[in-house]
């Protein structure tokens, strides 16, 4: 039977090496949005707990086990998915068991005209493929074990706009960091050692007002977003509206402007006016996400004077290693 063995710096059990930063062992946090995307969103029917648990620790080991086979079916393997937790979740499931350092639930955030609110959920789920044939699939696979558990807060489909861009018709991501150095905005390294390999996901769904945004004239709107929509070249600070999006959502630390790994996938069902923006940010560390949140609202960024925002919750993506922890329920094995 393994030692439990307990210090200041590392959680760990004898003879097992904490492995250091490496996106092999993450899960799908990339900018890669695919031709057909689901966003979707569940809550624990919280019932009985011992049997909830049962059910995610064997899910755990399925859900890998499932997306290896869809690409095998796939053929060119592009299927990419991510599977989250919250951080109520996270306490009912692994009620003994570490905790991520800047796991915590989301709550409003406000400022002098806009909020951002917080909504229910308890696991995220992230699906993007070439064929919505596959995101399908995944998921229906994943239901089956989960569905007797759990309740569906949200589903939303998204797809992939002209050239990539945002529904509002400019090019999305631009600050995001290039996929050679995402890594080290968007997995967590060894300042949370037990947890490497890890990623904060915030995710957060917005609805527009199009005929808002379509009638206002391709200057304005460039103001308003602080890029040229067809160059995406970004605009003199002069020539942009102050609380111009890419203005109103930076975040610095120390005069260093930080980073995320962005996505902002269009959804829409236009027959009944109902378009919008799914927007998904992983992180290294929740604090740069909050902060950017927090800066637009306290600037009043101008895509919130024609959106509402219907959604919003914080989420834990296990490293593939933490995934399989939690099938072999080892997770109470390890000393908070």
């Amino acid at each position: 039977m393994l030692e439990l063995i307990c210090n200041n710096s590392k959680l760990t059990l004898e003879g097992e090496i904490i492995m250091a930063m490496n996106p092999s062992k993450a899960q799908d946090v990339w900018k890669d949005i695919g031709k057909s995307v689901q966003f979707t969103v569940l809550e624990l029917k919280r019932e009985n707990q011992a049997h909830e648990q049962e059910v995610i620790q064997e899910f755990a080991d399925r859900y890998q086990a499932i997306i290896r086979s869809l690409r095998i079916r796939n053929g060119d393997g592009y299927l990419k998915a991510s599977f989250g937790i919250s951080n109520d979740a996270w306490d009912y499931l692994f009620p003994n068991a570490p905790k991520p350092k800047e796991l915590e639930t989301y709550e409003t955030i406000s400022g002098p005209e806009y909020s951002m609110p917080a909504s229910k959920g308890d696991l995220f789920f992230h699906i993007r493929a070439d064929s919505e044939a596959y995101v399908y699939e995944a998921m229906s696979q994943f239901r089956r074990f989960l569905e007797d558990i759990t309740t569906v807060v949200d589903e939303t489909k998204g797809f992939r706009y002209f050239e990539g861009r945002a529904i509002i018709g400019f090019i999305d991501g631009t600050e995001a960091p290039q996929v050679e150095d995402a890594a080290d905005y968007a997995i967590i390294g060894d300042e949370d050692p037990f947890f490497e390999n890890g990623s904060y996901a915030f995710a957060q769904k917005w609805k527009h007002n199009m005929d808002f945004w379509n009638h206002m004239k391709t200057e304005e709107q460039e103001k308003a977003v602080g890029r040229e929509k067809f160059t995406d070249l970004e605009l003199e600070d002069e020539d942009k509206f102050k609380n111009a999006h890419n203005v109103a959502s930076k975040a610095e630390i120390d005069g260093e402007e930080q980073k995320i790994v962005r996505m902002n996938v269009p959804y829409s069902d236009p027959a009944q006016n109902n378009t919008g923006t799914y927007f998904i940010g992983y992180a290294r560390h929740w604090k740069v996400t909050k902060m950017m949140l927090q800066n637009m609202v306290d600037k009043s960024d101008f895509l919130l004077t024609f959106s509402d925002i219907l959604s919003g919750q914080l989420f834990f993506i296990p490293s593939r290693d933490m995934l399989d922890k939690i099938a072999d329920g080892e997770l109470n094995k390890y000393c908070l």
